[in-house]
């Protein structure tokens, strides 16, 4: 990016600076995230991190402590629950399907609580499901952790990634007494497109941010310079191109889904958010394709993999064994191209 290649020319980046992030990149994200979900913060809630992997990590780090434990709707992003058990937790799995919109419910979270509990994963829009939490559950969500003294790590990188009638909603923002317990992440990844720039943040309570800061100050230092340059005219910029970009994938959104459903044997949630498909293959278990007899998730994206040439990824990873995640960030062409080879495949 252009702000990073100008960076490069000033000395002042060609040095170490402030291990939680440049001061005037900590208050540019609280800005951002004051007008993009209206949740008010000081710069100093603010560490920024090398991608939202590593705010998470340090977020777990900092509030964890061995034995405590952490509820984690399933299916999940894959490193949640390894992050967590570094970190010396324990990671409560709690199962949801297409049916229920891949949602947890308050009975789940009251019935998994114990006198251990001291985490809450909340990921909406979700990765890999693409499932939105409407308004109303995820305040009453807050309004549960709150009363129960739960700490929530929200994790809202694909905040401008939602479709249809879904909306956006921010945890704090809903329930503003969760804030003394609440740490949202995010980064420039998804809404920017910046997945190899490795910037991220956490924002939480500042005793907390500062925690975490001294163990990344041991761990990594600062962010790299010319990434943090380039975050900053991200995050002070328009979000044009994110509309723009958020439309494509919505078409792409509607194409796959569609695709994905027509196709005997396979059961397809449609998502409201991120850029995934989480179709179940359980219908598919059982069968012999191409001579080999499928018995999970893993055996259908081996057998795809071989006889179509295409690339999913098994549930299993997920925490949702029977289900395949396919991404839709890729041309229009290409998506048709690979989900008729799956249909094709299943049709012999």
């Amino acid at each position: 990016m252009k702000a990073a290649a100008e960076a490069a020319h000033h000395a002042v980046y060609h040095h170490y600076t402030p291990a939680p992030g440049l001061p005037e990149l900590r208050a540019a994200i609280a800005r951002k995230t004051e007008r993009d979900s209206g949740y008010s913060v000081l710069p100093e809630q603010v560490l920024v991190s090398n991608g939202g992997k590593h705010a998470l990590f340090n977020a777990f780090m900092s509030i964890i402590d061995p034995g405590d434990e952490v509820l984690l709707p399933a299916p999940y992003w894959v490193s949640y629950p390894e992050m967590i058990k570094l970190a010396g937790g324990v990671p409560v799995e709690l199962a949801t399907g297409g049916d229920c919109g891949f949602r947890v419910t308050l009975q789940q979270l009251e019935a998994a609580t114990t006198t251990r509990t001291k985490a809450l994963v909340f990921v909406s829009p979700s990765n890999p499901t693409g499932a939105v939490y409407p308004p109303e559950e995820v305040e009453a969500i807050g309004r549960w952790a709150v009363e129960h003294g739960i700490w929530v790590i929200t994790d809202e990188i694909y905040e401008h990634l939602v479709y249809g009638d879904a909306r956006f909603s921010s945890m704090p923002v809903l329930v503003p007494e969760l804030a003394d317990r609440c740490i949202v992440i995010n980064g420039v990844a998804k809404t920017y497109a910046m997945t190899g720039w490795r910037v991220g943040w956490m924002i939480g309570p500042a005793d907390v941010v500062a925690a975490a800061a001294s163990l990344q100050s041991h761990a990594t230092s600062n962010v790299g310079n010319l990434g943090q340059a380039a975050t900053l005219a991200a995050v002070t910029g328009d979000l044009e191109a994110t509309q723009r970009m958020r439309e494509v994938f919505d078409r792409r959104r509607t194409t796959m889904h569609k695709m994905l459903s027509d196709i005997p044997g396979i059961e397809c949630f449609e998502p409201q958010g991120a850029f995934y498909c989480f179709p179940s293959v359980q219908g598919v278990v059982g069968r012999t394709i191409a001579g080999r007899r499928i018995e999970t998730s893993l055996d259908f994206a081996d057998v795809l993999l071989e006889k179509a040439l295409v690339a999913v990824v098994p549930g299993d990873g997920f925490g949702g064994p029977g289900y395949v995640r396919l991404s839709y960030v890729l041309g229009d062409d290409d998506l048709v191209e690979g989900v008729t080879r799956i249909a094709d495949l299943l049709a012999r």
